[in-house]
């Protein structure tokens, strides 16, 4: 099961939903792969430092280093990091008019000789290489929105590519769910912003809604998933009824 994580918004939570959604199929006993895409390598940061790092995923899709090569563990039993670098802004000119660019990594994840239950994959805030990648390779995609006034700009854009995406490339991609992120349960705006998500993609969002917490915001600085960092907190009670919504949709 291949799940792609992707709003070309930033500041949603993409980050924080993968590495908690991998974190918590750990959990539950799932090897689980966790893939960073994106250059600012902020998942890759709560994992390990990337100065240390001998490649990443640039060198695994430009470069055709094996998959396997630059997989890591994670202190997170049974979790593992395919780890990205700043190198990754230069991917689209890397690849600039090579036909196999939006297969790269769906070949990389064919060749892989480790087998994983899950692969998450975090992307960049764009609709660009990476992302489209990260379409083709995966069975699923999860969709985060911010619980905010503008939450649904750009929206129609992302489901095009979608579109498009399942038109050529990946007939089979699915669209998982659409999480809501940093809600304000107290604020009134966050309350109608939710019911019109709601309205929009009506069965399609879970069920879950992951508030905005300062336990989910400051454990990256502690190189964990909130699991490990505050496992009674209400972020880990509702990333782990969101995993528990993807087990079931999937």
């Amino acid at each position: 099961m291949i799940i792609a994580i992707a709003n070309q918004k930033g500041g949603v939570g993409k980050t924080t939903t993968a590495i908690n959604l991998a974190a918590g199929m750990a959990h539950k006993g799932f090897k689980t792969l966790l893939v960073d895409l994106d250059p600012q390598a902020n998942t890759t940061i709560s994992f390990a430092d990337p100065r240390e790092l001998h490649a990443s995923m640039f060198d695994v899709l430009v470069d055709g280093l094996p998959l396997g090569e630059v997989i890591l563990p994670t202190s997170v039993p049974g979790l593992h990091l395919a780890p990205a670098r700043i190198a990754l802004a230069k991917l689209e000119t890397a690849l600039v008019g090579e036909l196999d660019a939006p297969f790269r990594l769906k070949d990389r994840l064919a060749k892989l000789e480790i087998p994983f239950d899950y692969i998450i994959i975090d992307t960049p805030p764009t609709l660009g290489l990476a992302t489209v990648n990260a379409m083709v390779a995966a069975s699923h995609l999860l969709i985060p929105i911010q619980s905010s006034y503008f939450a649904l700009e750009g929206t129609d854009d992302l489901l095009e590519t979608v579109e498009k995406v399942k038109s050529r490339a990946n007939p089979d991609l699915q669209i998982l769910g659409v999480l809501i992120t940093l809600h304000d349960r107290r604020t009134l705006l966050a309350r109608d912003t939710l019911e019109q998500i709601a309205q929009v993609f009506g069965p399609k969002l879970f069920k879950t809604v992951i508030s905005r917490s300062v336990r989910l915001e400051e454990s990256p600085a502690y190189r964990a998933s909130i699991f490990e960092h505050a496992p009674e907190s209400s972020g880990a009670l509702e990333y782990y009824a969101l995993c528990e919504e993807v087990l079931a949709r999937v």
